[in-house]
């Protein structure tokens, strides 16, 4: 599938299905989240960013079969760098709210600018609320060396996104490298 509307007509059909309700029902909606984000994902285009960066894996003859799946599957926010992340943090890293389908795994150092090895790094990774999750990529917030919250003069009313002063994440020594890179290039400080 590649196009929203070829999806929205098997997701119908797929949502009629009395396996689909009951599992979806017993595992908390996860099947539908799942379909949800799928729908995300397609809507953001497969063609933008995320299908070239999946191309340029499949397509690397230095990456051996199972570390292609992986680096897939983080690039999408699914296996196990987000199964790290999950372990990890228990809960969004800021805030620890505990609705796991609704947080992000999020690359500290961007994927982009990373090496497969950083790429799959869970200490190059956040689990975050989705409003902290894109602040935090667009550069409008980061966080210094004591894991304390610091806001981008940029950033417009940033407490009616729900980010409000003494916000912090507890930070592991591992973390503070791409951190670092984060507060360098990331960060919007003016």
């Amino acid at each position: 599938m590649d196009s929203p509307a070829s999806y929205a007509v098997v997701r119908s059909q797929l949502a009629e299905l009395p396996i689909f309700i009951e599992r979806n029902a017993r595992g908390h909606n996860m099947y539908s989240n799942a379909l949800a984000r799928f729908a995300s994902y397609l809507d953001e285009g497969i063609h933008g960013d995320v299908g070239q960066d999946i191309e340029i894996i499949m397509n690397d003859p230095a990456v051996g079969a199972t570390e292609k799946v992986e680096l897939v599957k983080a690039r999408i926010g699914q296996g196990a760098f987000r199964q790290k992340l999950l372990l990890h943090w228990d809960g969004c890293a800021v805030t620890g709210y505990k609705e796991l389908t609704m947080l992000v795994a999020s690359h500290v150092k961007a994927w982009s600018a990373s090496s497969n090895a950083e790429r799959l790094d869970p200490f190059n990774g956040l689990l975050l609320s989705p409003n902290l999750d894109r602040a935090f990529d667009r550069g409008f917030i980061t966080f210094d060396k004591d894991g304390a919250m610091e806001v981008s003069p940029l950033l417009s009313e940033p407490q009616k996104i729900g980010i409000v002063p003494g916000m912090r994440v507890a930070l592991q020594p591992k973390h503070q490298p791409y951190m670092e890179h984060h507060r360098d290039v990331v960060y919007l400080s003016k």
